[in-house]
């Protein structure tokens, strides 16, 4: 049948199975959004306050549901307002399929208005980019697309079409039925491609070696990384690490990718890790980091990372084999079908001597606590006491995303939304409003800084106005927390443009948009507040004064070996 771009696009929507779009429109996109109207019953729309807004929003959907994130953009500022959460996707391997519109074809760069160049600017931080000129083009490159998204180590993907593609017209044909689902869609793209998306299967002589290796081991290790939890792996890890009784490290992205309360887990490994988990690190003889890259915030000196130890990386993307730490031995392949394998073949393993040295030390900090003011660690016990088990919890970035990484004791993968390698302040509430548009039956909680939230608190508008309920903790410490630590600890307390002695009022804030806040200073206030907000079922603005002078502990400085705490 012959349909114009923006219907192709529309039907190519339908077939990779998309039921909401996080998007704003513009000039040049508003072909698409013309052909949006015929499809509202099918396709759910999302309007944001903001771009940004709306691709952390999708990435929040992608990360708690495993499906792909979806979100349009105009072109020119719209384009490139999606660029710091298109980082964000790209640093945590998040699927996450970006719509942009661009100028027509003939004024492509002449400098025309609202016209840029967003395949150039997006190209370091994309799986991989596409600007179609041919309609004929467009169903393909779609469904390309979200093959190259979803498959392998995911990523994000932009497609950009410029405004006279979507008028255009051409044939559309449906996909067969059995093109249908991802190995379908990847068997079509294989048929114009010489490069093979999918996931390599496991080398099963690589996966003897470290059957061996284990085996011999007296004081094995292992890291959880953000891998196992894109590969949803968390049954198979967990058996792993029970079957082999070794301690467990967690990253910030590995969270959830081991059930925080499993008797092996030792907490966060690196630079706001656990004694236990550092110790481990510098103690053990076999170190097997599961889908780790190994950054400077684990391997803080790379040298002396797990100097005893001979280190075993298993990952999905060869390129980060070796990247940053030298490993022993190494396996390609995902992390989910690497870990049925390894299981298929060990035995039960007894390391009760190596885990009773690791116990020794503290897996979690114990914060000093006081009747007269409210601590972080007040906060998280009554929200991991109060919250149901299967709540999501999405974060900004700082010391609440570490209080809350060392307090609350995930269970499952995608429970935890943060932004754990790039770092995105403002990318907690527009993940945690995608979350709750994945997950309508799960209670969402958002916890921020004050830092954070001021970057992007316009998207409570979006919360209120869809009924896309999130309960907002804020931890007002009225500073920008984090960088008030390090000038602390390494600037002498000159504190330089860290203190946030000024507003706005967050519960006034919250009201402006139509949801109620409390402001609490102290743990009944809260627990009160928290509980009033979950027996609503609605959202809610809690803002939690707390001491400016609080820190995160332990804390290791960059650069140091992993056992020499600055603070503990």
């Amino acid at each position: 049948m012959q349909l114009t771009g923006a219907n192709i696009l529309m039907e190519c929507l339908l077939e990779q199975g998309v039921d909401t779009i996080f998007g704003f429109p513009g000039g040049t996109i508003l072909n698409v959004y013309d052909a949006l109207y015929d499809y509202g019953d099918r396709i759910r729309h999302i309007l944001t306050a903001h771009e940004q807004g709306a691709c952390h929003a999708a990435d929040g959907y992608a990360r708690t549901t495993g499906r792909v994130g979806v979100c349009f953009a105009t072109s020119g500022p719209g384009a490139t307002n999606l660029v710091t959460a298109i980082a964000t996707a790209y640093m945590d391997s998040s699927p996450v399929v970006c719509i942009t519109c661009n100028v027509e074809l003939p004024l492509l760069g002449k400098d025309s208005f609202q016209e840029v160049d967003i395949t150039g600017v997006t190209m370091p931080i994309t799986k991989c980019n596409y600007l179609v000129r041919d309609v004929a083009d467009l169903a393909d490159t779609i469904r390309e697309a979200f093959a190259i998204a979803r498959s392998g180590r995911p990523g994000p993907v932009l497609i950009d079409i410029p405004k006279n593609v979507t008028l255009d017209v051409a044939e559309y044909a449906p996909l067969s039925r059995r093109d249908h689902g991802v190995n379908g869609h990847l068997a079509q793209l294989m048929k114009r491609s010489s490069q093979d998306f999918r996931a390599p299967e496991p080398d099963h002589r690589d996966i003897d070696r470290l059957v061996d290796m284990i085996r011999a081991s007296e004081k094995p290790l292992l890291i959880c990384g953000g891998g196992v939890v894109r590969a949803r792996a968390d049954a198979e890890f967990e058996a792993f690490a029970n079957r082999i009784d070794a301690p467990v490290g967690i990253t910030v992205m590995g969270a959830g990718g081991f059930r925080g309360l499993n008797k092996l887990a030792t907490g966060l490994v690196g630079m706001h890790g656990s004694q236990a988990s550092n110790m481990a690190v510098d103690a053990c003889d076999l170190l097997i980091a599961v889908g780790c890259r190994f950054s400077d915030r684990v391997a803080l000196q790379p040298s002396s990372f797990a100097q005893n130890a001979k280190i075993v990386q298993i990952d999905i993307d060869r390129s980060e084999i070796d990247k940053n730490v030298e490993t022993a031995h190494h396996i390609i392949g995902d992390a989910r079908r690497v870990l049925q394998l390894l299981n298929e073949r060990l035995v039960q393993l007894d390391h009760a001597a190596w885990k009773e040295y690791v116990f020794s030390f503290k897996t979690q900090t114990e914060y000093d606590e006081a009747a007269d003011r409210m601590t972080p660690s007040q906060v998280l016990d009554a929200i991991a006491r109060v919250a149901p088990r299967d709540a999501i919890f999405a974060t900004d970035v700082g010391q609440h995303q570490m209080w809350a990484i060392q307090h609350l004791h995930f269970e499952y993968s995608g429970q935890l939304v943060t932004s754990g390698g790039f770092g995105t302040m403002g990318f907690g509430l527009g993940a945690a409003i995608g979350a709750k548009a994945g997950n309508p039956d799960k209670v969402v909680i958002h916890i921020t800084g004050d830092g954070s939230f001021r970057m992007n608190c316009n998207e409570l508008a979006t919360e209120q106005y869809y009924g896309l309920p999130v309960v907002t903790v804020i931890f007002d410490n009225r500073a920008l927390g984090m960088v008030r630590q390090w000038q602390t600890l390494t600037c002498g307390g000159r504190y330089s443009q860290t203190t946030l002695d000024r507003g706005p009022d967050f519960v006034k804030l919250a009201e402006a948009y139509g949801l109620p806040g409390r402001r609490v200073t102290n743990a009944a206030e809260f627990e009160s507040a928290l509980k009033d907000a979950l027996d609503s079922r609605g959202g809610m603005v809690i803002d939690c004064a707390i001491a400016t002078e609080e820190m995160v502990r332990p804390m290791v400085n960059g650069g140091s070996r992993i056992t020499e705490f600055m603070v503990d």
